[in-house]
């Protein structure tokens, strides 16, 4: 093999593909995966290590993400909107056509600036 030939085999080489680091979070900002492929969903840009720490203790606002250092508790409360449920049990879930008490999850401890 000639010189020539090596540095021709070597330019034919192709570029590797750039790695993006992608956190996936639901509306509410609660994170719900990390990865590197493009999928369906909501998601933020993030760095290397980032994604290698993989942090559970996240939220995101605004297309940031915030590490949370405060404790952060989420609750079922009775709301307009939300999950329809037997009115004695909230384990329960019914038609809307059935008597029902609806309940949605309710989280408290994360304010963003």
């Amino acid at each position: 093999m000639t010189d020539e030939e090596f540095w021709k085999i070597l330019a034919d080489v192709p570029v590797p593909a750039t790695l993006h680091y992608r956190l996936y979070h639901d509306q509410y900002g609660v994170p719900l995966f990390y990865s590197m492929e493009d999928l369906p969903g909501t998601y933020i840009e993030i760095d290397q290590e980032t994604y290698i720490r993989n942090p559970s203790n996240i939220r995101v606002h605004n297309g940031k993400m915030y590490e949370l250092t405060q404790n952060i508790t989420t609750k079922l409360t009775h709301s307009d909107t939300g999950t329809p449920c037997h009115p004695q049990d909230v384990s329960i879930v019914v038609s809307e056509t059935h008597e029902h008490q609806r309940w949605s999850k309710q989280t408290y401890g994360f304010e963003s600036n």
